[in-house]
């Protein structure tokens, strides 16, 4: 089968917002957050914006637009989870103050496409999930606010359409280390997966081929 009958066309989404907070993984009690987006926080926006089982959003690039600044701050949070078998929680008793080292006055653009997946069904196509997202996007239309990392950093968002320029990213180059690519639910167990990221003159290449568990 053609490529372009399972892989949406490029899309080109800027976002931005106040703060965002891509969280480190290995930081066990204060939220510390990585350099810039991460995958798995671009397809989150994505989803917010046009989500069906029938599709996989793929993130290939992002490019950084505002230079990285950081804010320090101290958040009260809830220290458990409600569940359906407990009474509920007092809040009062729960409190706990953390300090988060944030990301201040971000902006990004997100480059990603989507591909059908196993669920989609005869009436689904490429073409009709693209004039979908476009309609959507065009209108701000989202099934959830997207954020930028943690749900109280709300994301801003504008689709880049018939030949629009693309902002320029900033221009630095910069190791990131290994990053948080994704959450693999395939076994019993969720397992992270990472990726060895870079900046490179702001833009950052997510090749998938070089994800490792």
């Amino acid at each position: 089968m053609s490529e372009s009958y399972i892989r949406s066309r490029p899309f080109r989404l800027k976002v931005w917002g106040r703060n965002a907070c891509f969280t480190r993984p290995e930081m066990k009690v204060e939220r510390v957050s990585y350099d810039v987006m991460t995958p798995s926080a671009a397809r989150g926006v994505l989803e917010a914006i046009l989500w069906k089982p029938a599709i996989q959003w793929k993130v290939t690039q992002i490019d950084v637009l505002n230079s990285i600044k950081w804010e320090s701050v101290r958040r009260n949070e809830v220290g458990s989870v409600m569940s359906p078998r407990t009474n509920g929680i007092f809040i009062e008793e729960q409190r706990q103050q953390r300090a988060g080292l944030l990301l201040r006055d971000v902006a990004y653009t997100i480059h990603a496409c989507f591909e059908l997946t196993g669920k989609a069904g005869g009436e689904d196509s490429i073409v009709k999930f693209q004039e979908m997202f476009l309609r959507r996007t065009e209108k701000g239309q989202c099934f959830h606010r997207p954020y930028l990392g943690c749900r109280e950093f709300a994301a801003e968002f504008e689709i880049f359409t018939n030949g629009k320029p693309l902002p320029e990213p900033i221009p630095e180059t910069l190791d990131l280390g290994w990053m948080l690519y994704d959450m693999d639910y395939k076994s019993k167990e969720p397992m992270p997966r990472f990726i060895r990221a870079s900046l490179n003159k702001g833009r950052m290449i997510i090749d998938e081929k070089e994800v490792r568990p």
